[in-house]
């Protein structure tokens, strides 16, 4: 397995992964919004508020995950959400995905990143450090459908502390359908 994180060149393989991730899970509908999300996330984010992690097999992309920075206007600490991820569909099951996190993870880690967010499963990303955080602790860029799945964790020595919001998204997660 490769990691790389520059995905220039690689955009249309990365957008397919994810559309076809989701389109699986979720159906066409979920798929087309996930892939546009992936493709408006790599072309207007800018730079320094993205990371896209992806694993190769062989020459073939299998995994992906994209962190976006996540700003709190009253607090200076550095942070970043994970949304969305995918692994392909053959290839789940295979702990690609926990492997690619834990990478990722260190990564920003080493970076200076003081926490990482996610909106997503807790059983799945609770296996790499991810708990429940309320929105009283770290307040959501937008309202939650689902709080329960609204997770975190501290990349520092210090424990996960109130953020100082309010919170705010890059400008591609800035819609209500992701939240």
């Amino acid at each position: 397995m490769q990691y790389l994180t520059e995905f220039r060149g690689r955009e249309q393989e990365i957008v397919d992964l994810f559309a076809a991730t989701f389109t699986a899970s979720d159906g066409m509908a979920e798929g087309e919004l996930t892939g546009g999300l992936v493709r408006k996330l790599m072309c207007g984010t800018p730079r320094k508020d993205i990371h896209l992690f992806t694993t190769w097999d062989n020459g073939l992309l299998v995994a992906g995950a994209v962190l976006t920075r996540l700003t709190f206007a009253g607090d200076p600490r550095t942070v970043f959400l994970v949304s969305p991820m995918a692994v392909a569909t053959d290839r789940q099951g295979e702990g690609i995905g926990k492997a690619l996190l834990r990478h990722a993870l260190a990564e920003m880690r080493n970076e200076g990143v003081d926490v990482v967010m996610t909106y997503g499963d807790p059983a799945f990303y609770g296996r790499v450090g991810f708990l429940p955080v309320s929105e009283v602790i770290v307040p959501a860029p937008l309202p939650l459908s689902h709080p329960e799945g609204w997770i975190g964790q501290s990349l520092t020595a210090a424990e996960l502390t109130p953020l100082h919001g309010p919170g705010t998204c890059v400008m591609a997660l800035d819609d209500a359908r992701f939240w």
